[in-house]
């Protein structure tokens, strides 16, 4: 019992034995590395650069009070459109009081003077008559009345323009705001009862309303001082438009600034481009835009993916597989890449079958 019992302990033992020995050796024995492989193939490649901006109107003007005062109503809305001369607002004129006290004071004056100019034009009328003065000093009278006549005339138009923002013979007044272009109103920045201030070589003035072109539009935009040197005017630009998906705009490039600005540590230029618009959709001011800048292009070209391609010194190659899983070493020519293909110019052939890295 106790033999058997040794016996099947041993054959045991022994079989671990020959199975860890086994699976130790088969361990030891390296796979066979199979690389996997790839095509060249046909293909265009487009290499761009992309600038970030906004679209804009070209044409965008604001509309400023020319006078101070509190806006009595407002004629217009945002998104409506105006033409040149139509009436925006209506401006109530507050006057200030000490230009209010000394116009008043002047008119009185003046209206004191023309009396007394008056009364000495009746007094020589009277002696020129009788022929006891002569022509001559009749009319220095005469000029007088007339000098005295419009100064009052003038003293009267001062004084309505500041309490009504007006004189009596002007064919518009001051106190209504009129466009100045014709176009769509972007933005109507005050509210009735709003207190605005009249534009002045000391003071921009209240914008009472913004007007543009919507038909005219252009992209705004910046790009990096890397490749700027690569692009220039005339050059057609594909604008991307965050808030209209999948309706891609051209654009022709026709402006690049000539002087840098800073932007978070890297030099930006501004570019301007015109936009060709589309009758079916209706572009906003504002709107955020990507545009992709094409640098060059090749079209129906042979080329493969850019990671296959191996590197010594100057010199390109990839590996061409001769028999199943055997490699060896071809010199390429390339050309165009896009960052993710990569022009063949020469070395390669469309039924070559190349390692992949």
């Amino acid at each position: 019992m106790k033999k058997g019992l040794f016996f099947v302990v041993l054959l045991a033992v022994g079989g671990l034995f020959v199975w860890t020995a086994l699976f130790l050796y088969q361990k030891s024995i390296e796979a066979p590395v199979v690389y996997n492989t790839d095509k060249p193939f046909m293909t265009s490649i487009v290499k761009k650069t992309v600038a970030t901006g906004k679209i804009t109107p070209r044409k965008e003007v604001e509309i400023k009070s020319q006078a101070s005062g509190v806006v009595a109503s407002i004629l217009v809305e945002a998104g409506q459109l105006v033409k040149k001369g139509d009436l925006l607002a209506r401006i109530e004129i507050i006057p200030d009081m000490e230009r209010l006290n000394s116009a008043e004071s002047q008119l009185q004056t003046a209206r004191i003077n023309f009396k007394n100019a008056e009364r000495e034009l009746n007094r020589q009328t009277k002696l020129i008559a009788d022929k006891l003065v002569s022509e001559n000093v009749y009319y220095k009278f005469v000029l007088d009345y007339d000098l005295q006549r419009e100064a009052v005339t003038a003293a009267e138009n001062n004084v309505a323009l500041i309490k009504e923002g007006a004189s009596k013979n002007a064919d518009k007044v001051s106190n209504l705001i009129w466009a100045t272009v014709p176009g769509t109103v972007l933005d109507v920045p005050i509210r009735e009862g709003s207190f605005v201030t009249e534009t002045n070589n000391f003071n921009a003035g209240t914008t009472i309303a913004m007007i543009a072109d919507m038909g005219d539009m252009i992209f705004e935009g910046q790009v990096d001082e890397s490749e700027v040197g690569k692009i220039r005017v005339g050059m057609e630009l594909v604008l991307n438009i965050g808030a209209i998906e999948g309706e891609p705009y051209t654009a022709v490039l026709e402006y690049i600034a000539p002087k840098g600005v800073e932007d978070q540590g890297t030099i930006k230029f501004e570019l301007r481009a015109a936009l060709q618009l589309k009758d079916y959709l209706y572009l906003r001011a504002g709107y955020s835009a990507n545009a992709d800048i094409v640098l060059d292009r090749r079209e129906n070209i042979l080329a493969i993916n850019e990671g296959n391609l191996q590197f010594d010194e100057q010199v390109t190659y990839v590996e061409i597989e001769v028999s199943p899983q055997v490699f060896e070493r071809r010199d390429v020519k390339t050309g165009l890449s896009d960052g993710i293909n990569i022009e063949v110019l020469a070395g390669l052939k469309e039924i070559d079958t190349i390692k992949k890295l």
